[in-house]
């Protein structure tokens, strides 16, 4: 394993392993523990007795957070006509069809953060799940990035919505803020995520839902929430 830096693990001592935090002193921790030099985003990870291997026990999809995420995505819509021209005009960063699908084959471009689709473009859109489906940018109608209310999802996406999803090990990665936020803002966004994980329980789940839950900035380490809360 990598040697960990002295100011890591300097870091590292301010937190005790055997505890489980609650929401605000694990957010104090989280910033007082992000010594990089850039405005680090925090990221929740949360562990779900589930097996995302079963279609009946996936979890998945969308909330805007209550104090955004502090970076504005970049969206990419897929429309024609008239959609095209609404997701333009409420603020799209890219906007085509299959000019943009010929785009990403070709010149391997990925110069955005999310991609949304009316319903008519989900078969030119298809053609990309070999090269977007890995990175997590596949438009879904679960997370609202299948639709036709191109305007609602632009203005969502750029206030502040993130997509939950379950990776192959049963655990949902997602930013909640950065560590400027303060403990008070970092904690509002943390709750609404993991009231809507909860929300998201598939009927199918057994046994104790929620297994863990790690809060952790870009370079730091990583802070253990008492999960009892959320259960």
């Amino acid at each position: 394993m990598a040697k960990k830096g002295k100011k890591y693990v300097d870091s590292a001592k301010l937190i005790d392993r055997s505890v489980q935090y609650d929401v605000t002193e694990a957010m104090e921790l989280v910033i007082k523990t992000a010594t990089a030099k850039f405005d680090e985003t925090v990221e929740l990870h949360v562990k779900l007795g589930v097996d995302s291997r079963h279609a009946d026990q996936q979890v998945r999809g969308a909330i805007v957070l209550p104090h955004g995420t502090g970076k504005t995505a970049r969206v990419l819509v897929f429309a024609k006509g008239d959609k095209a021209d609404e997701a333009r005009a409420a603020g799209a960063d890219f906007v085509g069809d299959m000019d943009m699908v010929e785009k990403i084959q070709k010149e391997n471009w990925f110069d955005f953060d999310v991609v949304v689709a009316t319903p008519d473009m989900m078969g030119v859109v298809g053609r990309l799940g070999k090269v977007l489906g890995p990175k997590g940018l596949m438009p879904s109608p679960k997370a609202g990035t299948v639709t036709p209310n191109v305007t609602q999802a632009v203005n969502e996406i750029k206030a502040g919505k993130v997509e939950y999803r379950l990776d192959k090990t049963n655990i949902i990665h997602c930013p909640i803020g950065k560590v400027s936020f303060g403990p008070e803002k970092l904690g509002d966004n943390l709750n609404a995520l993991m009231g809507a994980i909860i929300k998201a329980k598939p009927a199918a789940a057994k046994g104790q839902y929620v297994k863990s839950c790690v809060a952790a900035s870009t370079m730091g380490p990583g802070v253990k929430l008492n999960t009892g809360k959320f259960a």
